[in-house]
């Protein structure tokens, strides 16, 4: 039985490496190709929805004012009910910029019912975006940093591509023990749940987004319904993605013109990050919960297990497997410039993912689920 198993864990790692559009390799990235640039640079209005950002808003926002970009370009920023100054610091970066005259600061209006708070803030920001017609919108978080060269790349790639949605995984902090433990493996897995290759493919369904940095064809955003048509979603920047690419192609890529700001204080904040969606992309099911956990621990716990107690041929199974899956994980490592050691520990990794997945459940069940700045989401998204 052991050995049935082992290589059956086999077989489904040499699944995932070989079939699975190349996710591990990292090869989707917005610095692999040179672009040509537009004759003609389009408007863009940049949205920042913003509650209780005051330690990173100043650096965001004087990052979006600095941008490079040879065409119309204004930033919106929502403050959605923030009591830490947030408005006061974004103003004072604003200030110290020869570019502040683009900022305009938008107060945030009650949160309906039927809406999450993120949502409602981007809808009140796009709104009044569109007011001003323009080619695209930034969909920005408030604790994201761009390069000066961003939104001229990002442009760049949409006008070539005719991309209804340009999208970009933010480089997120990886410097403290706990966020080189976890955090190269979020987006490892986040790729592998959707390939950003078949992303990439006009021909094929499948459709994802990074919600720190998503620049979209505001035509698109109109035919698609407009924020208003994921308004109940938690893991609102992939259903806008499905909904874009219905428009038009989409494209998804690594990067490190676009960074998380806003560095993670230990296992237990990464967890909570990770756990406040979790649960909602299993679609709130008991059963895909209990199917989930079963195949995380066949397919990251059982290997090592063989490999260490096991014997014959599964053993040898286990060890491959162990050694498949630590290969796999090397160009994330890589692009996270982490030691490659770490990929020896992906089954840990890998089973702490699904205690988080588990505590997703839990808060839920609680009322708790889909937390975002104090409020509890999850149960609007079940709507």
């Amino acid at each position: 039985m052991g050995a049935i198993l082992g290589l059956m864990a086999l077989a489904v790692w040499l699944v995932l490496l070989l079939g699975r559009g190349g996710f591990w390799l990292a090869r989707d990235r917005d610095d692999r190709e040179t672009l040509p640039m537009p004759s003609a640079w389009p408007a863009v209005v940049a949205v920042v929805p913003a509650r209780n950002e005051a330690d990173v808003i100043a650096r965001s926002i004087g990052s979006l004012l600095a941008q490079d970009y040879p065409g119309p370009f204004r930033v919106i920023l929502v403050d959605d009910g923030s009591d830490d100054g947030t408005a006061e610091a974004a103003r004072g970066a604003a200030a110290a910029s020869p570019n502040g005259d683009r900022l305009e600061i938008l107060p945030g209006t009650p949160l309906p019912a039927g809406w999450t708070g993120k949502l409602w803030a981007l809808e009140n920001g796009v709104r009044r975006a569109g007011a001003e017609g323009p080619d695209y919108v930034l969909l920005t978080d408030a604790d994201i940093g761009h390069a000066p060269d961003n939104l001229r790349a990002l442009v760049a790639r949409a006008e070539h591509g005719r991309l209804a949605l340009t999208s970009l995984m933010a480089e997120l902090s990886c410097v403290t023990p706990a966020e080189r433990f976890l955090i190269p493996a979020f987006v490892f897995f986040f790729g592998m749940l959707y390939p950003f290759a078949w992303v990439n493919r006009a021909d094929r369904r499948m459709a994802a987004g990074a919600g720190g940095c998503m620049l979209v064809r505001r035509e698109a955003l109109e035919r698609a319904g407009g924020i208003a048509a994921i308004r109940t979603e938690i893991i609102d920047d992939c259903a806008l993605a499905r909904r874009l690419k219905a428009q038009g192609p989409i494209w998804l890529g690594l990067t490190r013109r676009a960074r998380s700001l806003r560095p993670y204080g230990g296992v237990g904040e990464i967890g909570r990050m990770i756990s406040r969606s979790a649960y909602a992309q299993l679609g709130y099911s008991p059963l895909l919960l209990a199917g989930t956990l079963a195949g995380m621990a066949f397919t990251y716990l059982l290997p090592p297990a063989l490999a260490i107690f096991g014997a014959g041929i599964a053993q040898v199974a286990g060890l491959v497997t162990w050694l498949l899956m630590t290969v796999a994980f090397q160009p994330m490592l890589r692009f996270y410039r982490v030691s490659p050691l770490w990929g020896v520990a992906l089954p840990v990794i890998g089973a702490a993912y699904a205690l988080f997945t588990l505590q997703s459940a839990v808060q839920v069940w609680l009322g708790r689920g889909g937390m975002w700045k104090g409020r509890a989401q999850a149960l609007a998204g079940r709507a």
